[in-house]
Parts: structure tokens; C-alpha cells; sequence
């Protein structure tokens, strides 16, 4: 029996997944547990949907009738038969003004497709997100003429004091778009009043889900907007640190298990020491 909680929304890099991107024995029988009380685990991700499946699928979403957030709350998937619920994308003009910003600039910049990631750049930064993703990428000669379709999302990398720079800049060129950190050398950019709070609050609609009937957890800027709309919100403990007094509670890391110890405090109510923010 739980503490009322009805859903549990979930950040994967750096929250739910460990530094080697799995999900840890004990955070997926926790989830399996919760699952099984009739809670809804939900993934919300700044990732591409592809790039979340096989993690969902790992939690048997599909099996228990729950949902993917991607690409920061671009789009909303029903794992049951992976439809898209709900799906907003940046236009081609969007993404060509944004190329011409970060060239500006002096900032790589990527976008995707539904299976590719595109850029003229190839830097490290770029690779992360290559390995994160496990999707193909197309380096281009010419990204404008490569990119001549709507796209969910772009996100600008660079070292991150010069992404701090830009970061003020980009929200002043294009006050009209969402911005925000999903690591420090990843600044993401999606439409207009997009982030994960805003699709989760259509998913509860859709649910019939209350806000105070929700945990949202987190560890990152693009994280914040759920983590505050949610009834619970909680960071594990590797939190970007100015970030760390926005959550209502502070768990473990996430090489530490804390997803798992969010489900055996308020949905198991196995007891434990918590750090309230």
C-alpha cells in the first residue's frame, strides 16, 4: 500500500541510469514493485524516443500500460503499442535560425530525425551524444541543406563555460523557445513553452492522474520544471548544486540506488533517513 502516490516520473541519465547507463538490479525491482502496486513509472528524457525504448521495454512499460516523455517533453508515447500521443517540433526555419545562432556563436550544433543525428561537427561533445543515443549520425557538409524537415529538438555543445555565456544569449534571440541545461555541455532548445512539466501535466490529464498524486525525479536543469509541478519533487544526489534546494527531499545518487530508495520510501514504506531540502 502506498502513500497515495498514483505515478512516478522518471529522469534516466544521471537520476535513473548509473555513469555506465544501466539501470541497477535493485532501481529496476523497486520499479517493478511500484509497478505492481498500480503506479504508473513513467520515463521523461531529454532523449530522442528511440534512445529510450529499450529501457522502457527493460521496465516492462508496455506490459503495465505506462508512458515515454522524450526529447525534454517534445513529444508523449504510449508504450503500449509505442503510438504518439502528443508531439510538438521546432520548424525548419527554427532550426536553420538556430544553426545560424550557433555558428555565430562558435557552438556545435545537432538535430534529429525519427532514426539519425545531424550536424557539420563531429567533436567529443557530439560523440557523447552518440553514445547515449545508439543512434546513427550523419555528419554534413551542409546542414541546412541536409536538414529540410521539422525537427523536435536541437541542442547546442560546447564546453560548458562557454555554453553559460550562450546560454543568456539564446534565450534572448529566441524568447519564443524553450531552453535549458540537460548536462552542463548539453543546452537543449525545443518549442515554444515545451519542457517536461508541461507534457506531464498533459499526461495526467490524460490519466486522470492528480499533480499531488505524483513524484517527478531529477538531477538536472531541464528536470526543474517537473520536479516543481510534481506533488513530490526529488533530486538524487548528484544534482547540478545550485539546483540542490528546489526538491522537496534529496535521495541517494544515481550510482547509489536513489530511484530505488524513492519507491521503498513513499511507495513501499520501507523506512529511511531522507535529506528535505
Amino acid at each position: 500500500m502506498n502513500l497515495g502516490y498514483k505515478m512516478l516520473v522518471l529522469d534516466m541519465d544521471d537520476t535513473l541510469l548509473t555513469d555506465d547507463h544501466i539501470i541497477s538490479e535493485r532501481n529496476k525491482e523497486m520499479l517493478l514493485k511500484a509497478q505492481d502496486e498500480g503506479v504508473k513509472v513513467v520515463l521523461a528524457s531529454g532523449r530522442p524516443t528511440p534512445a529510450m525504448l529499450s529501457y522502457a521495454r527493460e521496465l516492462e512499460l508496455d506490459r503495465y500500460g505506462s508512458y515515454i516523455i522524450s526529447y525534454n517533453g517534445g513529444a508523449l508515447i504510449d508504450m503500449v503499442d509505442e503510438s504518439i500521443i502528443y508531439s510538438q517540433s521546432l520548424t525548419v526555419n527554427n532550426i536553420h535560425d538556430l544553426y545560424d545562432f550557433a555558428s555565430k556563436n562558435n557552438v556545435d550544433i545537432i538535430t534529429y530525425s525519427s532514426d539519425k543525428i545531424y550536424s557539420e561537427s563531429h567533436s567529443e561533445y557530439i560523440q557523447v551524444e552518440i553514445d547515449l543515443t545508439k543512434m546513427d549520425f550523419e555528419k554534413v557538409t551542409d546542414f541546412k541543406k541536409a536538414v529540410d524537415f521539422d525537427g523536435v529538438k536541437c541542442i547546442m555543445l560546447e564546453e560548458p563555460s562557454k555554453l553559460q555565456e550562450v546560454k543568456p544569449l539564446l534565450e534572448e534571440a529566441f524568447p519564443e523557445l524553450s531552453v535549458s541545461f540537460s548536462k552542463p555541455f548539453f543546452l537543449e532548445v525545443t518549442q515554444t513553452g515545451i519542457d517536461k512539466a508541461a507534457t506531464l501535466a498533459r499526461l495526467a490529464e490524460t490519466t486522470g492522474i492528480k499533480r499531488e498524486q505524483i513524484i517527478a525525479v531529477g538531477n538536472a536543469g531541464n528536470d526543474l520544471s517537473m520536479v516543481e509541478y510534481a506533488g513530490l519533487g526529488v533530486w538524487v544526489d548528484n544534482v547540478t548544486p545550485e539546483l540542490r534546494d528546489k526538491a522537496d527531499v534529496i535521495v541517494a545518487s544515481n550510482n547509489d540506488d536513489g530511484v530505488a530508495e524513492v519507491v521503498e520510501k513513499f511507495i513501499l514504506k520501507t523506512e529511511m533517513h531522507l535529506e528535505v531540502v
